[in-house]
């Protein structure tokens, strides 16, 4: 009886549906609580205030602990919150409000990064945004401002370690910190970091890789760096080629003439004293550590190029790595957390038969253009250490830079991720985010979906990022951010507007050159582009002009830059070629126009706001050897010095079948959100080695004098998930022989620079016809599941 009374009198703390008023709460802890859970409680104060226009000091109460705690231990013995919600849960928090005469908000967690997530939670439900200071998201004022509860559990994040890295800062975070935001140090330093911290938690991220290149003072040089990042309980973790926290692109980490060769072969005790000196000197922080080794900065490791003997050379740096580890860290390396990154060549070193301890993490990356080069197969999915990503939204190299706007189209994202989520990348999430602008809206989706994977589908991926951009600007507008972002990621699909010069970076000169595009004038494709651009910028211009004047440099900094930059670098080099192909000056003024557009765009971002993002768009050329940001040479009579050689250009004919008008069921699926036409056809799910079928795809009438038909199957050009798959699939016509279509590159091969530049495959074959059917018939069958086909155009070939 008495344990029935206990519990009726716990039911009422539970109940659904309550609301606590946040103005002038005071905000109570335990004295024990971390120092990182007691700045984040500063913050929520602040948050508040910004809010309701009170500060704290009025009767309610707003209680904040972490799990152990004495308050914490109270509340759960009086069933405000349930132990097990808590109790052994990594990162995991509790919102709960207290059935009482004067009820009190709860935010529990079961760490301190736990408890710091639930702080940023409420700041959330009550207007402030994550993106309130890196985005100029506006507080809306309310006095009235609350949470409404029906005790909420967070459960653990879908993946254990969840962060950016800060890359190629050289055009736009550096110049802003050094000369904008950070003047007194002329660095990204230690201020800048905790702005970057703050949005990290906010995002309910836990690490960060710090800023690394040779422009950038190394993260160490500024030592209050490392204690920012400690001071919010953010790990530090680096790049796949920092070794233990050491950054060899710094001069003042690395110099050869001081230090000599980045050689390991040759120079072992060298570098083997500047690892450890590292790790001395950061014993005290938590970490996550990169294993193995590479060569200076980007570079392949030095020594022999056998990739057998480079991985019996790893085999040893790992073994003095984790000596070094164990001996400052006081603990098993098994304990510690640590990572390799079979990046670019370390993947041919791996596949050499490079043996990685077992508790060391996989961290697969994507060959920097978003397609994800390797998962996990069955063996590596065992092991202890699991597997991570390292994605990029940002990337500086060959065949061309993708520095400059966003262009990641979200169901590629989700698709590729969920690949390696599927097969055990759950350990560890890294991305790329460049300067992290204008990047946000890309990496608010990412670091929801490492939160919380399972809240993502094939059916919402695609609409995510309007959904969120409409909860920030008003519902209304849900229907119009979704049409800009379809049509927006679609035309960049087919050409990102960093790659609109048609050259190739780092390449013979023969490449390395302003091409005019592949898209055409005579056939409608060039003014069709243009017209598409227009139309969502005009979109987002009714929809800025719609909102307060509060509101309209945070929807510009997120979306109208990019929207309207990428319109206008087209502009340049459509109006460029149709110059070239005419001879008309009066293209060459529009082309002139469009750069001159491009600059009045860079000169609001940079002076909105009071000059607040000054020199966080570039003035410079993106990248080193890119061309895009130049004038195109301008003509006053035809050429056909800038046409584009013939293997860069499609082959399509001039019929299409309409994938989205298929019957299409299981293993097969339509994808929207991909693809030149924005629907694709994906045939069997990538991890599912079972898989098998067929599906049959009426041809439209064909004359009846046609033999034969010809045939371009465009492709998405994703990677085989593992070395013992392919990139195959069958088609036949009529019921036919069936040929067999396997997209085989290399990477860095000519044929993979072009997929890339394209996000294409594009396979031409001419197939007969039986005569004696009535309906002729195209059948796809699946050979390697998850392969994606996003266009089918052909021909009918006549009988002679």
């Amino acid at each position: 009886m008495k344990r029935l009374l206990w519990l009726l009198l716990l039911v009422p703390l539970c109940m659904q549906g309550r609301t606590f008023k946040v103005a002038n709460a005071t905000v109570s802890y335990d004295k024990t609580e971390s120092p990182q859970v007691i700045r984040a409680i500063s913050d929520l104060k602040h948050d508040i205030a910004m809010v309701t226009g009170s500060a704290g000091s009025g009767a309610s109460q707003i209680i904040v602990g972490t799990y152990g705690s004495k308050t914490i231990k109270q509340l759960i013995a009086k069933g405000v919150l349930k132990d097990k919600d808590l109790r052994g849960r990594w990162e995991s928090y509790v919102i709960s409000i207290t059935n009482e005469k004067q009820p009190r908000l709860v935010i529990a967690g079961s760490d301190k990064r736990g408890t710091i997530y639930g702080i940023y939670d409420v700041s959330q439900r009550i207007g402030v945004s994550p993106w309130y200071w890196w985005a100029d998201v506006p507080v809306t004022q309310n006095p009235d401002a609350a949470v409404e509860c029906d005790y909420y559990a967070s459960g653990e994040p879908s993946v254990k370690y969840r962060g950016i890295f800060i890359n190629d800062e050289d055009w736009g975070l550096k110049p802003w910190a050094a000369k904008t935001f950070e003047k007194e140090l002329g660095d990204i330093g230690p201020k800048t970091y905790a702005k970057v911290c703050e949005l990290l938690l906010r995002l309910k991220a836990n690490m960060l890789a710090p800023a690394m290149h040779s422009c950038t003072g190394a993260f160490y040089s500024h030592p209050e760096s490392q204690q920012v990042a400690d001071a919010y309980g953010i790990m530090i973790t680096t790049s796949h080629c920092e070794p233990l926290l050491f950054n060899n692109a710094a001069e003042s980490e690395w110099n050869k003439q001081r230090d000599g060769e980045w050689n390991y072969e040759t120079n072992s005790a060298t570098i083997l004293k500047k690892l450890d000196d590292r790790i001395r000197d950061t014993k005290a922080f938590d970490n996550i550590y990169t294993m193995g080794l590479r060569g200076l900065h980007d570079e392949a490791m030095k020594g022999s190029t056998n990739p057998k003997d480079r991985a019996r050379t790893l085999e040893n740096v790992f073994a003095k790595q984790r000596e070094i580890l164990e001996k400052y860290k006081e603990k098993k390396a098994t304990q510690l957390p640590q990572i390799f990154v079979p990046y670019k060549e370390t993947l041919d070193i791996y596949d050499a038969g490079l043996r990685v301890p077992d508790d060391i993490t996989l961290v697969w990356p994507d060959d920097n253009y978003g397609y994800m080069k390797r998962v996990s197969n069955s063996r590596e999915q065992q092991r202890s250490g699991g597997s991570g990503v390292y994605y990029h939204l940002s990337y500086c190299g060959v065949p061309h830079d993708n520095l400059w706007i966003f262009s990641t189209a979200p169901m590629l994202m989700y698709e590729e991720l969920l690949k390696a989520y599927t097969a055990g990348a759950d350990r560890y999430w890294l991305l790329n985010v460049g300067d992290i602008k204008p990047m946000e809206i890309e990496t608010q989706m990412f670091m929801d979906m490492a939160y919380n994977f399972k809240q993502f589908s094939y059916d919402n991926a695609n609409a995510y990022q309007a959904e969120w951009l409409a909860k920030v600007f008003g519902q209304q507008h849900q229907e119009a951010f979704q049409h800009i972002l379809d049509n927006y990621y679609r035309l960049a699909w087919d050409r990102k507007p960093e790659f609109m010069g048609y050259e190739m970076e780092w390449d013979t000169p023969e490449y390395a050159r302003l091409y005019d595009t592949d898209f055409s004038f005579e056939t409608g494709t060039a003014q069709k582009r243009l017209v598409d651009y227009q139309n969502i910028c005009f979109a987002y211009d009714a929809i800025e002009q719609a909102l307060a004047p509060e509101q309209r440099p945070a929807l510009f900094e997120m979306l109208g830059y990019a929207v309207h930059s990428a319109y206008q670098m087209n502009r340049k080099f459509l109006y460029a070629q149709a110059n070239h192909e005419t001879g008309n000056v009066l293209y060459a003024e529009q082309c002139r126009d469009a750069n001159r557009q491009i600059n009045l765009l860079l000169e609001r971002y940079n002076t909105q706001l009071g000059g607040k993002w000054n020199l966080m768009m570039s003035e410079v050329t993106p990248g080193y050897t890119a061309l895009y940001h130049q004038m195109p040479t301008l003509t006053n009579r035809p050429t056909t010095a800038y046409r584009l050689p013939d293997n860069q250009r499609h082959p399509e004919f001039e019929h299409q079948i309409n994938l989205g008008g298929l019957d299409v069921k299981a293993p097969f699926r339509l994808l929207t959100g991909m693809g030149t036409d924005w629907q694709v056809l994906q045939m069997g799910q990538p991890l599912d080695q079972k898989a098998s079928g067929s599906i049959n795809i009426p041809i439209p009438s064909l004359p009846a004098s046609a033999d034969s038909i010809q045939l371009c199957i465009s492709v998405v050009p994703m990677w085989p998930v593992s070395t013992d798959r392919s990139n195959r699939l069958a088609v036949s016509i009529d019921q036919g022989k069936a040929a067999t279509l396997e997209n085989k590159f290399k990477e860095w091969g000519r044929e993979w620079k072009i997929q890339i530049l394209e996000n294409r495959k594009d396979f031409v074959l001419t197939l007969p016809l039986d005569k004696a059917r009535g309906q002729h018939v195209i059948t796809l069958s699946i050979v390697d599941p998850g392969q994606i086909v996003q266009k089918i155009t052909y021909q009918p070939v006549l009988k002679q």
